[in-house]
């Protein structure tokens, strides 16, 4: 009987705690690459300037409950941010070049709906998810006294390799793909149409994920 009882209680227990890691939550810090080309015909000083707004921080977090044992629904944030200093050559209204020193802040987010699928319940330390969202995706730079937004319908995909230190607890690197572009920007509540040359706001992006389970 008490035999009995101990299995009893040791499989509630179980499924207790299989039970409850329904949910899992994934931030991500690394670095990110947009793919977007440099304009050609233009000075070495601002390809460098150009350059500096390529390359910055990815930030990101993803919130998910498992529906079955393999797939899971959920939100997805990102945010990537870069910064540059350098010397650019305008034109005037009179048609004279000039060269000004500026410093640019860029900020790129994306907020939506995601789908998961991963192993993070089976019987091993070695864990794999790959995910994909559908959202907004918001482009934010501002030069000086300029600031130009926009926005528009974006993806998210990421694949990750991850070691399971605890039931509760992943860690591991991760790739990710951010796809986006705008066809127009509003600068200081003007709207400016892009035409065909677009507004590429994907990247690539390379960092460290953990999951929390629960």
């Amino acid at each position: 009987m008490i035999r009995k009882l101990l299995f009893l209680g040791t499989f509630a227990v179980s499924i207790t705690f299989s039970a409850q890691q329904k949910f899992s939550i994934i931030p991500s810090v690394g670095y990110a690459w947009r793919t977007a080309k440099t304009p050609s015909g233009i000075s070495n000083e601002t390809k460098e300037y150009i350059k500096g707004l390529k390359s910055g921080v990815n930030f990101d977090i993803s919130a998910y409950y498992h529906l079955k044992s393999n797939i899971g629904l959920g939100l997805k944030y990102s945010n990537y941010s870069a910064s540059s200093d350098g010397r650019i050559t305008v034109q005037d209204l009179n048609g004279q070049l000039m060269a000004e020193t500026v410093n640019t802040k860029d900020h790129i987010s994306f907020f939506g709906p995601a789908f998961m699928y991963s192993n993070f319940n089976q019987e091993t330390k070695h864990k794999l998810f790959y995910d994909l969202a559908l959202g907004v995706i918001t482009y934010t730079t501002k030069t000086g006294t300029v600031k130009g937004t926009g926005s528009n319908l974006g993806m998210e995909a990421n694949i990750a390799y991850q070691y399971a230190v605890s039931k509760n607890f992943f860690i591991g690197p991760k790739l990710g793909f951010t796809a986006g572009t705008l066809t127009e920007m509003k600068f200081n509540g003007t709207t400016v149409e892009f035409g065909d040359e677009k507004e590429g706001l994907s990247r690539v992006s390379l960092g460290a994920a953990a999951t929390f389970r629960f």
